[in-house]
C-alpha cells in the first residue's frame, strides 16, 4: 500500500500529519529534500498552531521524479528525524499541489499571478539565481536573455519570477513577498537586487518597489540525499510505501525577517525566529556551519572518506577545523547578540558527528565554484583586509583545488559536479602540473575569486604551501601533522 490520504488510517496515529491538503497560500520554487524537511515542516506546524490558508504549491524547476511521487501520494511525504537516541517519522501534509516548471512554465507564471498566493519561497541553490558568485552581479546568459527578450516560455528561475510578477501586476492581484531560503549572504537583499534590476527592464519597477517585499532568512538543518535506505526506513515506520521520504537531523532552525505585506503563517509558533535583520544569523551559519561543512567535505573526499562523519573522525580533522573556526572564522564577523561563535562551532561539530546522518562528502562538495565565495572566501577576504593571513582558510581552498583535479589520494576518481566544470578542467589542462601552476590556474577563475584575492601574494603563498603538502603527503598525513 502506498502513502496517500486514503491510506492514512493505516499509518500509526503519532506519525500522521497535523494538516492535510490546506488551501494554497505559498509557492515554493525548489522541491528538493531540504525544503521538504524544513520549510514544509515549519509551515505545517504553524498552520496546526495558528491556522490560516498557507498550503504550499511546490514547483520543481526541472526534475519530474519528486513531482510524480508526491502527486501519486496526494502531496503527502514523510520526514524521519535521525537521532542516535531513536528515530522518529512523521507524515507532512502542508502541500497544496506540485508542479514541474519545465513542463508547463505558463502555469507557474499564472500561479504567481493568483491573488490567493501571498508568498514565494525559494531553495534553488546558489546557481539558480544567475548571480556571479564572486561579485553578486547578474549573469545574463543566453537562457536568461531569451526569457527577458523573447516570448518563449521562461526557463530560468529569474525569468519565471519576473514573468510572474508582470502577470501579477496586470491582474492587480495584490502585494507579495519573495523570500530566499538559500545559502547566500544577505539573501533577501541579493534577491531584491536581482528582481529590481530585471523589473527596470520590464517597466514594472515602480510596482515592484511598492508591492513586493524581499525578506531575508537563515535556514539550518542537515538533510542528506534520499537513498533506498531512506525509503525503506520510512516504509517500516509508516507501514505504507513512501516514494518521497526524506531524512533530517534533530536540529532545525529558521530565522526570518518579518516583512510580509500580504500576511504569513504563524511561523513563530512553530519555533522560527522572526527578526528585523537576519544577516548576522546568515553570516554565522554560512561561515561557521557551511564553511566547516565544505572544509570537511573537500579534505575528506580527497582522503577517501565517503561521509562527513567518517571524515570528521580522521586523526587531526577535529583540531584543524577548530583552529579554522577560532583563528579565521570567528574573528571575521560580529555574531548575533548573545551568540558565541566558538560555542556554536562546537555544536556544529557535534551535529556533524551524528552517525545516523550519512551525508556524502561528494554531495557537500558539488557546486564548489558557487559555494566557496559565500562559505569560505568572504571569511578569507575579511581576514586579509584586517591584515591577517587566514592560514586555515587557505587549507580549505587548497583542498578544493586538490578535489577538482578529480582523483583522491588513493587514486579513486572524484566527480566534478559544478557549473564551471569545463572551465576548471580547461584551466588545469593548460597549466603546469605543479602546486603553483594549479593555484595560479584556479585563481584565474574570475567568477570565483575577486581580483583582490587572486592578486594577494600572502594568500597565494599559503595556498601553494598547503597544496604542496597535500600533493606530497596526502590529506591524512597533512591533517595529522598540521598542529603540534
Amino acid at each position: 500500500m502506498e502513502l496517500s490520504t486514503s491510506s492514512l488510517a493505516h499509518v500509526p496515529r503519532d506519525c500522521r500529519p497535523r494538516v492535510v491538503a490546506p488551501p494554497a497560500g505559498i509557492v515554493h520554487l525548489g522541491l528538493g529534500a531540504f525544503h521538504r524537511a524544513h520549510q514544509a515542516v515549519f509551515t505545517e506546524d504553524a498552520m496546526a498552531a495558528g491556522g490560516g490558508d498557507w498550503g504550499i504549491v511546490g514547483v520543481a524547476p526541472r526534475s519530474a521524479d519528486v513531482v510524480d511521487a508526491m502527486r501519486a501520494q496526494d502531496g503527502l511525504f514523510s520526514v524521519t528525524t535521525l537521532d542516535p537516541g531513536g528515530n522518529s517519522t512523521r507524515v507532512i501534509g502542508s502541500s497544496a499541489g506540485q508542479m514541474r516548471a519545465a513542463a508547463d512554465p505558463g502555469a507557474v507564471v499564472a500561479l504567481l499571478a493568483d491573488p490567493t498566493i501571498k508568498i514565494v519561497t525559494l531553495t534553488v541553490t546558489e546557481k539558480g539565481y544567475k548571480l556571479d558568485a564572486a561579485t553578486g552581479r547578474l549573469l545574463l546568459d543566453d537562457d536568461l536573455r531569451a526569457d527577458l527578450e523573447t516570448g518563449r516560455p521562461p526557463q530560468t528561475v529569474p525569468g519565471l519570477l519576473i514573468r510572474g510578477l508582470c502577470a501579477r501586476r496586470r491582474a492587480d492581484a495584490g502585494p507579495i513577498a519573495l523570500a530566499s531560503c538559500d545559502n547566500l549572504p544577505a539573501n533577501g537583499h541579493r534577491l531584491r537586487g536581482l528582481i529590481t534590476g530585471l523589473a527596470a527592464a520590464t517597466a514594472i519597477a515602480d510596482w515592484v518597489a511598492s508591492s513586493v517585499s524581499f525578506p531575508g532568512s537563515m535556514v539550518d538543518r542537515i538533510v542528506p540525499a534520499t537513498t533506498a535506505a531512506t525509503l525503506a526506513g520510512a516504509s517500516t515506520a509508516l507501514g505504507v510505501r513512501d516514494r518521497a521520504a526524506v531524512n533530517g537531523e534533530p536540529y532545525s532552525a529558521w530565522v526570518i525577517e518579518d516583512d510580509f505585506p500580504a500576511g504569513r503563517p504563524a511561523w513563530e509558533l512553530a519555533g522560527a525566529v522572526l527578526t528585523t535583520d537576519a544577516r548576522p544569523w546568515e553570516r554565522l551559519k554560512l561561515r561557521t556551519l557551511n564553511g566547516v561543512h565544505s572544509a570537511i567535505a573537500y579534505l575528506g573526499a580527497v582522503a577517501g572518506c565517503t561521509t562527513i562523519a567518517s571524515a570528521l573522525a580522521l586523526p587531526g580533522m577535529h583540531s584543524v577545523v577548530r583552529e579554522f573556526i577560532a583563528s579565521d572564522v570567528a574573528p571575521s564577523f560580529e555574531p548575533p547578540s548573545g551568540v558565541d561563535t566558538l560555542a556554536y562551532g562546537e555544536e556544529v561539530l557535534i551535529r556533524f558527528e551524528n552517525p545516523a546522518i550519512e551525508y556524502q562528502t561528494v554531495q557537500v562538495a558539488m557546486d564548489g565554484s558557487q559555494k566557496l565565495p559565500q562559505r569560505v572566501l568572504q571569511t578569507i577576504a575579511d581576514r586579509l583586509a584586517a591584515g591577517s593571513v587566514p592560514h586555515w582558510g587557505a587549507l580549505v581552498v587548497a583542498a578544493w583545488m586538490r578535489f577538482v583535479q578529480g582523483v583522491a589520494d588513493d587514486g579513486t576518481p572524484l566527480p566534478l559536479n559544478d557549473p564551471l566544470a569545463d572551465r576548471i578542467r580547461a584551466r588545469l589542462a593548460a597549466a603546469p602540473a605543479t602546486p603553483s601552476g594549479v593555484v595560479d590556474a584556479l585563481l584565474g577563475l574570475d567568477t570565483v575569486f575577486t581580483p583582490a584575492l587572486a592578486e594577494d601574494a600572502r594568500w597565494r603563498a599559503a595556498l601553494i604551501e598547503w597544496l604542496t603538502a597535500i600533493d606530497k603527503h596526502g590529506v591524512k598525513a597533512t591533517l595529522a601533522g598540521a598542529l603540534p
